[in-house]
């Protein structure tokens, strides 16, 4: 380990405050659900003299965590080649860990490691009331051993089961056995399951009835306030004339381009839909998926689809989803989506895919649509001369869902009594 971090380890003295220990988050703030996830939480407890938070991230390979897309760093540790290896993000240290670039089973690799720096830390602080929360569930046939050696220094270990990773498209058919092998193991070796969809809690606890496992309800939070930035903001403008769209004359989407995200069904149906307006895509590099789907749609021939790359500016992004003139929502897999809940509190009207995740957020503030050949198309040709007064409604359900349900302050109490049980 470089002398840098031995250094600023020794400096971090325990000092009865209850220590969170997360892993399994590549970084902080970037596009995935545990990476903003984790952004708020340390948030919102920036003041919180009661925990103190450590998070170990990924030092390379994709979406590895760069400490420069964050306001507000401090502590900067490097090692003796420069490269930053830990620092100070909120209420939380960050550690930065080197992994072998190993294709998919990196994922595994890092949350192993994580695991066994979190038990070396603690061990060697001699934390003796110390929680490990771990971010999905990949390193079950390994979970067992872990478990054992933090129970006996004292640690509790948590899990967030995430959604279904077993699901998802971009797996070959041996390594979705191999998810939904390691949720299995994970959830009967955990202390306690913290599900952020109802709809996963109650699949937990029936799939694995013979473990009965220990599960809470905590869902992800949104921001409820509106973007700092004018409609005429120099920023926003750019933004739009770059990618030639107009106030209140797009539709939109924003999430990870990968296929569970039904960005083939939405590029499909507003191909076919009647619509007059653009239909601007926020979305992450995907080469291969994109040529896929320019392959089967040839999407390229109709001028309204426009793929405007990533924004990572949350005030931007906030002011792009208030001036849309309605959002699309096609993941199917997960369970509470900060994509949706940021597109509720910003956007008016909202078109979602029907599954039970996002029905259980949404409720009856959205309109809904299914993979079926032109549900979609027809849903968008209904609402696309939808009177202002009527789009607003859905707009005032949507923020009062999130007021009620998901605000993040509300979240960060939820975590706060968690934590000190």
């Amino acid at each position: 380990m470089p002398s840098a971090l031995n250094e600023y380890q020794s400096k971090l003295s325990y000092n009865k405050k209850r220590n969170i220990f997360i892993i399994g988050a590549k970084s902080i703030g970037q596009y995935g659900g545990y990476e903003t996830f984790l952004d708020k939480l340390t948030e919102v407890h920036q003041n919180e003299t009661s925990i103190q938070y450590y998070i170990v991230t990924k030092a390379n390979g994709d979406g590895a965590m760069d400490e420069t897309k964050l306001f507000g760093v401090s502590s900067i540790k490097k090692d003796e080649k420069g490269q930053v290896r830990t620092f100070r993000y909120h209420n939380a240290n960050v550690i930065k860990l080197h992994v072998p670039q190993i294709g998919a089973a990196q994922a595994i690799e890092y949350d192993i490691k994580a695991f066994k720096w979190c038990l070396n830390y603690i061990k060697k602080h001699q934390i003796n009331d110390a929680a490990i929360y771990v971010l999905a569930c990949r390193i079950g046939p390994f979970f067992c051993s872990l478990v054992k050696k933090a129970h006996k220094l004292g640690t509790k270990v948590y899990v967030n089961p995430d959604g279904h990773e077993w699901k998802r498209a971009k797996w070959s058919g041996p390594i979705r056995k191999y998810w939904k092998e390691s949720e299995r193991l994970m959830v009967k070796h955990s202390d306690l399951l913290v599900c952020d969809s109802v709809n996963i809690e109650k699949y937990i606890c029936s799939e694995y009835e013979k473990y009965q496992p220990k599960t809470t309800y905590i869902s992800y939070g949104a921001d409820i306030t509106p973007s700092t930035l004018a409609d005429d903001d120099p920023t926003f403008v750019r933004w739009l004339n770059e990618h030639g769209l107009k106030c209140n004359e797009y539709y939109m989407c924003c999430g990870r381009f990968v296929p569970e995200n039904s960005f083939e069904i939405m590029i499909r149906e507003f191909m076919m839909s009647k619509s007059t307006k653009d239909f601007a895509i926020i979305t992450t590099k995907n080469d291969k998926l994109l040529n896929e789907l320019e392959n089967k749609l040839h999407w390229k021939n109709d001028k309204r689809i426009k793929f405007v790359g990533t924004v990572y500016n949350p005030e931007l992004l906030k002011k792009i989803r208030e001036n849309a003139y309605g959002n699309f929502h096609g993941h199917t897999v997960g369970g509470t989506n900060p994509s949706l809940l940021e597109a509720l509190t910003s956007t008016d009207l909202n078109l979602l895919i029907e599954v039970g995740f996002n029905r259980e957020v949404a409720e009856d503030s959205a309109l809904y649509w299914n993979e079926k050949l032109h549900s979609l198309s027809r849903l968008i040709d209904n609402v696309d001369s939808m009177e202002l007064s009527e789009r607003r409604k859905y707009g005032i359900k949507a923020k009062m869902r999130i007021k009620e349900a998901f605000n993040w302050n509300f979240i960060g109490k939820e975590y706060l009594s968690l934590w000190q049980k």
